[in-house]
């Protein structure tokens, strides 16, 4: 059996340069054995949480949309790949109303004390963070990369390595950095290759 990994494209630019990095992984991934499934979020059909708090004594939301597959996707699944661009020192919009959205993992784990992945398969679990900033200025990547550890806890798949580039609003175009490309690409096969 193939080991499973979702890859968010966090950016609404469908063959943008995360896209392209977002791509080089996967490659990478599927070229180590792994079964990916890309799902791009800011095209999604998904109202952000609004706080109704059925979660805290159910496994489901009262928001009936595209997430209660993905929350299934999402406990079966044994690797993550998330890829997004910087926005206002932060995650876009879109996917962190997606994000939001797993209050459903929170209150199994912290409220209730009943995660949906247990220890065992925690431990095999693990993220890749790829992202990229216009801005060539320190700490650009505090905020997201702050956002997605705590998402990868919240998750039980945590934040295991990155893949960053910084001063696009000059660079533009990702391609013009293959070692770049090329660090996705490794990444995501190192991601398949311990997952495997």
């Amino acid at each position: 059996m193939p080991k499973k990994v979702v890859a968010l494209l966090g950016s609404p630019i469908l063959d943008g340069n995360t896209a392209r990095l977002l791509d080089e992984a996967i490659r990478g991934a599927e070229e180590a054995g792994c079964e990916v499934e890309k799902l791009e979020v800011a095209h999604m059909d998904v109202l952000p949480c609004m706080e109704f708090f059925q979660c805290m004594g159910s496994e489901t939301c009262l928001i009936q949309d595209e997430m209660e597959e993905v929350f299934r996707k999402f406990r079966e699944m044994d690797g993550l790949i998330i890829a997004t661009p910087v926005m206002t020192m932060g995650i876009p919009g879109r996917l962190k109303s997606f994000i939001d959205r797993f209050q459903v993992f929170y209150m199994a784990k912290y409220h209730r004390g009943r995660s949906f992945i247990s220890p065992e398969r925690r431990k095999k679990r693990k993220m890749l963070f790829i992202s990229i900033a216009g801005m060539n200025i320190p700490n650009v990547f505090l905020g997201v990369k702050m956002t997605a550890r705590a998402f990868g806890e919240i998750i039980d798949c945590p934040y295991w390595d990155e893949v960053l580039q910084n001063d696009m609003d000059t660079i533009r175009d990702i391609r013009t950095r293959p070692e770049v490309m090329e660090a996705a690409y490794r990444k995501g096969y190192e991601l398949g290759q311990i997952l495997g």
